[in-house]
């Protein structure tokens, strides 16, 4: 699938069973079940590369390669989202959308009182 407005495609990294249903939706899925933290690296720095509007990347690897993320979101305007895996959520996406609101308004607006 290509984001309309550039016209980018967008891929899924992660396990089979993770990642495979985003391709009926026309998303890529790259599976990577066992691959180590150099090699999910790798697949991620390639699809910056090939400019990929959206990366949704499952949180497991995500959390192991998240300084590598944080790299690649400031060198390339590829965007990387943690998705849940099988297991469940591990709470990623809500810091990442968490602070990526504080950093745009200066606070945090999902502060409970």
């Amino acid at each position: 699938m290509q984001d309309k407005k550039t016209g980018h495609p967008m891929a899924a990294v992660g396990e089979y069973e993770t990642v495979l249903p985003f391709q009926a939706v026309g998303v890529k899925p790259f599976m990577l079940q066992g691959k180590t933290n150099e090699e999910v690296e790798s697949v991620l720095l390639g699809l910056a590369r090939e400019k990929y509007a959206v990366v949704f990347v499952q949180e497991s690897f995500y959390i192991a390669s998240s300084e590598y993320i944080d790299t690649l979101n400031s060198e390339y305007e590829t965007s990387f989202i943690p998705i849940p895996g099988l297991k469940g959520s591990m709470g990623t996406g809500l810091e990442s959308i968490r602070s990526s609101v504080e950093r745009a308004v200066g606070m945090d607006i999902f502060a409970v009182k």
